[in-house]
């Protein structure tokens, strides 16, 4: 089983790269040609994944930032990215993963509850974001939040680590258990 490190590759010159897991390709595409469009003084690498494991490439650039994307109207959404999961080193956890829960905007509709997708990024450690990938405006404001998350994952920002990012994001509202 191939785990995935944070610190297996180089980092490139003024280069931040993402990795998006998710089973929706074409929303995911929406929101990388959105983040490209994003002014960047980083040269940005997107790529999109269905699942983890990635396939061994040698080529493969060094990765700033994994985001998973859960669909709420998907419980193999959901399903996909807890088996994801165990293909990512504890290491990465530190600042440098976080959580997309689309289909936000249509709770009526949804399959998986908010909550279950706020404690699965609260055991990781990780930032989640509930946001509606169809719509445009929504991406848009998605694909700069997330382009600047990248750019400090990759140290592109003087002061800031993703450790403090991570702490940045924390939710006031949902405390971790040794803060309660």
């Amino acid at each position: 089983m191939s785990v995935l490190r944070p610190l297996d590759k180089q980092p490139g010159l003024n280069t931040a790269t993402i990795l998006l897991v998710g089973t929706e390709d074409a929303l995911l595409q929406q929101l990388a040609d959105a983040m490209l469009k994003e002014d960047c003084a980083s040269e940005l690498k997107i790529h999109l994944a269905r699942s983890l494991p990635l396939p061994s490439d040698v080529n493969r650039p060094r990765i700033d930032l994994i985001m998973f994307v859960v669909n709420l109207h998907s419980k193999y959404s959901l399903q996909n990215v807890e088996e994801s999961l165990r293909h990512v080193d504890a290491t990465f956890f530190l600042g440098k993963v976080g959580f997309l829960a689309m289909g936000a905007g249509q709770e009526s509709h949804c399959s998986i509850h908010r909550n279950t997708v706020t404690k699965l990024a609260n055991t990781y450690r990780s930032p989640v974001f509930f946001c509606d990938l169809e719509r445009e405006g929504f991406r848009a404001t998605v694909a700069q939040r997330l382009v600047r998350m990248l750019q400090i994952c990759a140290g592109h920002v003087p002061g800031v680590s993703a450790l403090n990012l991570l702490s940045l994001l924390r939710n006031s509202e949902n405390p971790a258990p040794e803060d309660l």
